[in-house]
């Protein structure tokens, strides 16, 4: 992958806005979460164990500058982390993210989209189409037996984003900077990002 931001002009704003997104998500995710009584604390099902892609620009970028918040040997040893984890990928589902430490994230702020919202029963309303409808996870599922279900739509916020990602990659474009499709773990982001990405 070619260098995708020399400069933080092109997508600072971008990322300010993305912001903005991710405060609304959590705001109704906590409204979720206190309905069920539902606050993670960790268990064995681990979803840092889950193998998420990303697809963005906007995260990616995201998850760098917060990298780059970082000391500088705590990036030495998450890039370390990051590179062993990508390394096993074809040959193991289930790794932990280089982003975990000691059971708790340490771009807890930074987290993409997809970490944000999981663990919570939601739905998404494609144009023309019923709802579909998704589980939570194992936890959520026994903790949230017998109770009504509370309305979390998801589709306002991938329409945000999808939005905003669009605009990203027309700003990127009108730059001469390549756009290609974009499938990464957390993992593959830290090891290989910060070679194609310079904030």
């Amino acid at each position: 992958m070619k260098e995708i931001v020399p400069q933080t002009e092109i997508y600072a704003s971008f990322l300010s806005r993305l912001q903005g997104i991710y405060r609304l998500m959590d705001r109704k995710y906590r409204e979720a979460a206190d309905y069920y009584g539902f606050h993670c604390q960790g268990c064995e099902d681990n979803c840092c164990l889950t193998r998420f892609y990303h697809h963005t620009f906007l995260e990616y970028l995201y998850i760098l500058n917060g990298f780059e918040t970082l000391d500088a040997e705590m990036r030495k040893s998450i890039r370390q982390r990051a590179s062993e984890v990508s390394k096993k990928m074809n040959a193991e589902s289930r790794l932990m993210c280089p982003l975990n430490a000691g059971g708790l994230c340490v771009l807890y702020a930074y987290r993409p989209m997809i970490c944000r919202l999981h663990g919570i029963s939601h739905e998404l309303q494609k144009p023309g189409q019923p709802a579909i409808f998704s589980p939570g996870c194992e936890v959520f599922t026994k903790l949230a037996e017998g109770k009504r279900y509370f309305k979390f739509d998801r589709t306002p916020f991938y329409m945000e984003m999808a939005g905003l990602e669009s605009e990203l990659r027309q700003a990127l474009a009108n730059a001469g900077i390549d756009t290609q499709k974009l499938k990464m773990t957390v993992a593959q982001m830290l090891s290989r990002g910060l070679q194609c990405v310079r904030p």
